[in-house]
């Protein structure tokens, strides 16, 4: 059942955003380039008013942040 609950949100997570103030752990997680202790740090930082805002996270700097915010949404 957890595996069924994971493809259906990294298909969910094609067609959208994930939204980096109310996904969950591993919500964040099915983004690539984000694991389990950066989502963990992105959950611990909300709320954002915007991606760039994600510079202040450990493990998120502007090379990283260029490659995920195609994923993110606020």
């Amino acid at each position: 059942m957890k595996h069924i609950i994971t493809m259906l949100l990294l298909v969910a997570s094609l067609w959208a955003g994930v939204n980096i103030n109310t996904a969950s752990e591993e919500e964040l997680a099915t983004v690539k380039g984000i694991g389990a202790k950066t989502a963990q740090a992105i959950i611990a930082g909300r709320p954002y008013k915007n991606l760039d805002e994600l510079m202040k996270v450990k493990g998120i700097g502007a090379k990283k942040l260029e490659k995920i915010q195609k994923d993110l949404e606020i």
